[in-house]
């Protein structure tokens, strides 16, 4: 608080004097808001399921008599949600040290002394007018930040026709292209660039991967040059943002708020604290000093192709690299489809599993597998409460916490006030909050579906507005809501009463309901798989009640036959 007084005092204007308590004023809000929302769920969560009553089972063997086998699904699910408090320590460290909405960065030194700057992208070319258009606004946007020395190049797999002039070069990955290690899909594509008969820049020169959606702010070209010429770190990055100019689809683009806080969070503590993205990082507004991306190489063979971004970066930080994090941030775009989102994520987890799996990698930490059991707990710990540490309880229900603390700051941050108006912003914030449930059930979703297929599959997601009309987007969103999500969710209600049901006496069960609500799921399952496109959150809904049915059989066959046999035999 001191140091804060002290600035604020040899402040030189009204003007900075007011930013500056301004900015600090938000700081301390922020972590009140995120103190607030971490101590509800610990002080609730912690006793959700405690066993401070004679009811509950007070040792492991009380458990078991209980519960039976199930007892080891609890106290697994309890255990292994710990794996996910790594990234739930990084992200409340990076919001409690560092201002989430910090000012616009200046640039600090003269612009004649920037190094040359390269904005490569890595695309297929199914989308050459998106490539196009995103190219000249990102060469626009490098003249009005005042930067001169850069080129933009496009590395496609087949032509974008792009015009090559003094800003733009194209590179086409020939067909029959192989790395020495087999390198595949993106990491492919990077490694041609840095093939010497196709590499045009020197060790010095800086390469700044994007997206072929990606678009620059003048903020994050001011960051980018201000990180390039200081040269006191190899690698950076800053944060994106999904909620830019037309949205198509805004229950996609709330999900993504969770990564715009996941930067400013856990990225941030990472990269500013560490100096090494342990836990990941993003694929795109990665800036790199090029000597060291050729000492490092994406030549890093199959299992480092599908989540080349995180393999590339723990390999850097293992042979000495430095990071830093780069305030301004630039804009991508969510998917536009429930299933293109669903298949994204399950890449990103499949390619993390492979990354966690990786022999030549010193350390990988696994995080988002663990989110399903981080989530079946919220049921589980009030119906089945079984004995564990008081620091296990703590702790899950801390990463609840932050879970939900970044989708509500990640939200604040995607839609400006000044953007959107007082009253959307509302709107979208308590529509933020209220589909959280439903946000964490897609994630939970693309999390087993990945757990499950074959991982060494790139899918890109659809990324060009233009390709598809006004009036279809309209149509599809509404068509699709209703049949892929607002119905599923509806459907939610019968398998959250059944495992309510569970701890219930077992004289309120009827076995004819039961039956019927079982056979019904099982019919729906299918449905929900076979209907094209797949209706996953269906399927997830009918196979989780199909379940809690069944275990309510089993009570109800137990309770009235069991004992009859066991009456019989004595």
């Amino acid at each position: 608080m001191f140091s804060v007084v002290t600035h604020i005092y040899h402040c030189n204007t009204t003007f900075e004097c007011y930013s500056s308590c301004n900015m600090v004023f938000i700081h301390l809000a922020n972590i009140f808001l995120l103190f607030g929302i971490i101590s509800t769920f610990v002080y609730y969560g912690s006793n959700l399921g405690s066993h401070l009553d004679n009811i509950s089972p007070q040792t492991f063997s009380s458990s078991w008599e209980k519960y039976g086998w199930f007892t080891l699904v609890l106290y697994l699910s309890q255990y292994l949600a710990l794996l996910a408090l790594p990234q739930a320590v990084f992200n409340f460290l990076g919001f409690l040290l560092f201002n989430p909405f910090p000012g616009d960065p200046q640039i600090e030194k003269p612009i004649s002394l920037v190094p040359f700057i390269c904005f490569r992208v890595v695309t297929k070319g199914d989308y050459p007018e998106l490539v196009q258009n995103n190219v000249q606004r990102n060469i626009n946007t490098c003249l009005d930040a005042g930067l001169k020395n850069f080129i933009i190049e496009v590395v496609a797999d087949k032509s974008t026709s792009l015009v090559s002039s003094l800003h733009v070069r194209e590179v086409i990955v020939p067909a029959d292209y192989q790395t020495s290690s087999g390198a595949m899909f993106k990491a492919r594509a990077l490694q041609y660039c840095l093939e010497d008969r196709v590499n045009q820049l020197d060790d010095e020169d800086w390469v700044v991967h994007l997206d072929e959606e990606t678009l620059l702010t003048v903020n994050s070209v001011r960051g980018i040059i201000n990180f390039v010429c200081k040269g006191k770190h190899q690698f950076g990055q800053g944060m994106i943002t999904y909620a830019n100019e037309q949205i198509i689809n805004y229950f996609l683009t709330l999900c993504d708020t969770f990564r715009v806080a996941e930067d400013m969070g856990k990225i941030q503590f990472q990269l500013r604290v560490l100096r090494m993205p342990i836990l990941g990082w993003k694929g795109s507004y990665i800036v790199s000093q090029l000597g060291a991306e050729r000492k490092v190489s994406y030549d890093n063979g199959p299992d480092s192709s599908v989540a080349e971004d995180t393999y590339f970066g723990i390999l850097a930080a293992s042979q000495g690299y430095s990071f830093d994090f780069i305030h301004g941030n630039m804009c991508e775009k969510s998917p536009f489809s429930l299933m293109d989102f669903l298949q994204q994520r399950k890449r990103w987890l499949q390619g993390l599993l492979l990354v966690a799996h990786s022999s030549r990698l010193p350390f990988s930490v696994y995080a988002w597998i663990t989110m399903p059991l981080t989530t079946a707990n919220l049921f589980l710990k009030p119906i089945f409460p079984i004995p564990v540490p008081q620091v296990v309880d703590i702790s899950v229900s801390f990463i609840g916490g932050i879970w939900m603390f970044l989708y509500i700051y990640g939200t604040c941050r995607s839609f400006s006030i000044a953007r959107v108006g007082v009253f959307k912003f509302l709107l979208l914030l308590m529509t933020g909050v209220i589909v959280t449930p439903f946000k964490v059930v897609v994630e939970n979703i693309a999390v087993v579906w990945g757990l499950f297929t074959p991982k060494h599959k790139f899918f890109v997601v659809k990324k060009d507005i233009a390709v598809v009309s006004t009036f279809h987007c309209v149509c599809a969103s509404i068509c699709i809501g209703l049949t892929h999500f607002w119905g599923p969710v509806a459907n939610w209600g019968i398998p959250i009463a059944a495992i309510a049901d569970s701890g219930k006496d077992v004289s309120m069960i009827s076995g004819k309901m039961t039956l019927a609500l079982t056979l019904y799921s099982m019919i729906f399952m299918r449905f929900a798989w076979k209907v094209q496109p797949r209706n996953l959150l269906l399927f997830a809904c009918h196979f989780t009640n199909s379940g809690a049915q069944m275990f309510q059989g089993y009570r109800f066959l137990n309770h009235y036959y069991g004992k009859k046999k066991e009456e019989t035999s004595s």
